[in-house]
């Protein structure tokens, strides 16, 4: 094992930590790897051998985060059927478990067309790297949709009025100068 796999062990619950707690950290991990699916697409549709070069390194990079991502829900997902079972997380789970791995075939495949000196078999690999991102951006969907809302803090709108002009002064600071209207 590597040691750049072992060191996303920590995602899978180990004694008082909670599944949530491990679906949220998995969920951050998929997000990271949406964003390098999403700038490899980017940079593979530019017009010079760098930025082609860019989307290409990108994507052997998430090939082993896609690779870890799945290992560790697979992980999840043995300490739940090992563990008492909620049913709803299981099915959850598992449905997640199947994203990943699809995850990780395209962008196994992505990588190996990307390599490839035809320009058919790269103009392949950029089409998987669409669809990588594709199903990336769907497994950090269902990850977050997994994570139970009741847990995260609730926002307190009543304090928020439309028309407070501390509210309009801090919006309007944290605006560039470029695109404030003249008063």
């Amino acid at each position: 094992m590597s040691n750049a796999r072992s060191a996303h062990r920590d995602t899978v619950p180990a004694g008082g930590e909670d599944s949530t707690q491990a679906l949220r950290r998995l969920g951050a991990r998929a997000h990271q790897l949406r964003a390098a699916t999403r700038a490899a697409d980017h940079f593979c549709g530019q017009d010079n051998d760098e930025d082609r070069a860019t989307a290409s390194w990108l994507m052997s990079c998430s090939v082993g985060l896609a690779d870890e991502l799945a290992s560790d829900i697979d992980g999840l997902a043995r300490t739940l059927r090992d563990g008492p079972s909620d049913a709803t997380m299981q099915r959850a789970i598992a449905a997640v478990r199947v994203r990943a791995h699809q995850l990780h075939a395209a962008a196994r495949a992505a990588d190996r067309f990307l390599e490839q000196e035809s320009q058919e078999d790269r103009e392949t690999g950029s089409w998987l790297i669409a669809c990588a991102h594709g199903l990336a951006v769907k497994l950090a969907g269902e990850l977050d949709n997994s994570v139970m809302p009741s847990r995260r803090p609730p926002v307190d709108k009543a304090r928020m009025e439309a028309h407070d002009p501390q509210l309009v002064r801090s919006m309007a600071a944290a605006m560039p100068a470029a695109t404030r209207s003249p008063a």
